[in-house]
């Protein structure tokens, strides 16, 4: 998943402590900040409306408000303007994830992945749709065919969500292959992690992993599609149960 995205993260929590979460002032004024721009956005809309990076960049700015309903219909449009940004449009797919929209989620990582067949990535996110429409079991009979390496440490990820590994199995070969200081490794491996912990009914080592996946100060501060995924690991766990 690339994208690249101008985020007030990098000058909001930048320089924070190493891998703590962002305080409730800073996150505030992060999502004031979303809030002031999708305002701007909407008069820019309002005076442009065929553009379609407009709808591009409100719709990733209403998602990471948590109204995945109002991004939805941003990033249709784009598709309505443009057919050529369905493929490729996992954003959108995502959206539908966080709108509970399964099928059409899942069909929407189905596009991406005749758009882009390495991304194991992809692949993860239409698994945690299908188990939620027809089960774990089913789901991983299900799951898209990568023949190509993608990057550490999605192939392991990828097989802990078929339940050929365990989570703890994922974080040992992390620490066999000494990847454990690779900010990148380790934000997708607690984000990851945490979902399938949640999948399995397991909510305090989801909120543990999810907690250490919104901490990390790679995820908050990178500049390209993970920043992004920082943003959905977030609303994951924001919207976790209280522990």
């Amino acid at each position: 998943m690339k994208f690249l995205l101008p985020l007030l993260l990098l000058s909001l929590l930048g320089a924070r402590a190493a891998d703590a979460p962002p305080a409730d002032a800073a996150r505030k004024a992060m999502l004031a900040g979303f809030e002031k721009e999708v305002a701007e956005l909407n008069a820019a809309i309002t005076a442009t409306p065929a553009r379609v990076d407009l709808y591009s960049r409100r719709g990733d700015r209403l998602l990471f408000l948590g109204r995945p309903a109002d991004a939805i219909a941003d990033f249709e449009k784009m598709i309505a303007l443009d057919a050529t940004q369905d493929a490729p449009h996992w954003r959108l797919g995502i959206a539908y994830h966080f709108a509970g929209a399964w099928e059409k989620s899942a069909r929407q990582f189905e596009k991406y992945h005749a758009y882009d067949a390495r991304d194991r990535e992809n692949g993860i996110w239409k698994f945690l749709a299908d188990m939620r429409l027809v089960g774990r079991e089913k789901a991983a009979t299900q799951m898209l065919e990568y023949t190509r390496f993608d990057r550490e440490p999605f192939p392991t990820l990828y097989e802990m969500f078929a339940g050929r590994k365990t989570t703890d199995e994922l974080f040992a070969e992390i620490t066999a292959k000494k990847l454990t200081d690779n900010g990148a490794v380790m934000f997708f491996a607690h984000y990851y992690g945490g979902l399938n912990e949640l999948m399995l009914g397991n909510q305090a080592r989801a909120h543990e992993l999810l907690g250490k996946a919104v901490a990390s100060t790679w995820g908050q501060n990178a500049e390209g599609g993970p920043a992004y995924m920082w943003q959905c690991a977030r609303l994951h766990f924001e919207t976790l149960p209280a522990q």
